[in-house]
């Protein structure tokens, strides 16, 4: 036997089989490319934290949807709180709400009429701000194509035992554009993500065109909503004094860092946009700021101090001058006070906002109407039974 013939013959072979395994792979990642497209794209890097909820709005900000946007701007403190009111195993979770906005024909068409208005956040002042900025457009809405982009844009969170949600919101077909919403929504099943729909329009048309399949195949809830419907507030009699003592709230906050000030100007500004609407939604805005999940230890001293000490030597020059001329014992002193202060306004509204909601049920008992038929409505409702699921009780 001629072993370098032998030889020789094993390595051409060899060649041959690495050559077509390569032919093999390249037209396989052509297709996933082509039809999959989020199999060969890798998502932003993510935490695993098994106490967080995670909810992505996308709403269709076309021509039509100006009464879709009002709701979402009137109603954001009241799903808001709801969500507050989440435990597991007796502890809050952090609460983490990205923005997209899609149908707008003032966005780029390579993008699908499709924007990232905000990535998840935990600052809600910002959200509201973000929010406030939408206007609308006419446009084509893509629907399995935002769901896709959420999807692969966002650091969702990796932990089985978070939940992870997705609202998209709009009134066309769910089947236009070329990303068929079968595909997005299968996706969002593989990552434990779940769709809801809802329909901006009659109940039996948003199942004609699809969105109840999409919701279906999401392992979500379909709804539709009467998204003209203007927002009513039930004013009660602790609106007054939880405004009152909202802005005793905001005088404890200490800004510091280049952009505190900014931070601190914004939520004044976000107080003033829930005003727009009414006094009650000053009040849920404030029943929100009481909580837990409200924290803004990125530019507030006293949230900062309260999570790493250290933190007044190290910004003591980044302060307002009436502060910095402080020696650090008094600083502390200052800011120990503002923490005592903060929680007893924070007390007082928590109280105030349990006889005001026992308040709200007693007229809400006495009214007709479905209160569901509303972007408040439909969110809050699905996200009940969804909550339980991943071990969240509403209390």
């Amino acid at each position: 036997m001629n072993f370098k013939s032998t030889n020789l013959k094993a390595i051409l072979f060899a060649l041959a089989i690495l050559f077509a395994g390569a032919i093999h792979l390249s037209a396989t990642i052509g297709f996933m490319q082509k039809w999959w497209p989020q199999a060969t794209q890798m998502s932003p890097v993510a935490t695993a934290t098994t106490n967080v909820i995670q909810v992505a709005l996308l709403l269709d900000t076309s021509n039509s949807m100006d009464g879709l946007i009002e709701q979402a701007k009137s109603q954001l403190w009241k799903i808001l709180n709801e969500l507050a009111r989440a435990r597991k195993e007796g502890q809050a979770p952090e609460l983490q709400i990205a923005l997209y906005e899609y149908g707008n024909s003032r966005l780029a068409i390579t993008d699908g009429y499709i924007r990232q208005v905000q990535g998840f956040t935990s600052d809600m002042d910002l959200l509201s701000e973000k929010l406030f900025s939408l206007t609308t457009s006419g446009g084509d809405e893509y629907c399995g194509q935002v769901i896709h982009t959420a999807l692969n844009e966002l650091k969702w969170n990796i932990h089985s035992g978070a939940l992870r949600l997705i609202y998209i919101a709009g009134n066309e077909p769910f089947t236009q554009g070329h990303l068929p919403y079968a595909q997005a929504c299968a996706w969002a099943v593989d990552k434990d993500v779940i769709v809801n729909t809802i329909f901006c329009g009659d109940y039996e048309e948003g199942i004609q065109v699809q969105w109840q399949s999409g919701a279906k195949l999401g392992k979500g809830a379909y709804s539709n909503i009467d998204h003209n419907a203007v927002t009513t507030f039930i004013e009660t009699p602790y609106d007054e004094k939880i405004t009152q003592l909202n802005q005793q709230l905001n005088a404890t906050y200490l800004a510091y860092g280049a952009q505190g000030q900014d931070f601190k100007m914004n939520q004044t500004a976000q107080d003033q946009n829930a005003l727009k609407y009414s006094k009650a939604n000053v009040a849920d805005r404030a029943l929100f700021k009481s909580s837990a999940n409200y924290s803004n230890a990125q530019w507030d001293l006293v949230d900062a101090y309260k999570k790493d000490k250290k933190i007044l030597t190290q910004q003591k020059e980044n302060l307002p001058d009436s502060l910095k001329q402080l020696s650090l014992p008094d600083l502390e002193k200052e800011v120990q006070h503002l923490i005592q202060e903060r929680e007893r306004i924070n007390q007082k509204i928590r109280e105030l906002g349990d006889e005001r909601r026992a308040y709200l049920e007693t007229e809400q008992a006495n009214r007709t109407g479905d209160t569901t038929n509303s972007l408040e409505g439909s969110i809050l409702k699905a996200l009940r039974e969804q909550a339980r699921q991943k071990g969240f009780v509403i209390e």
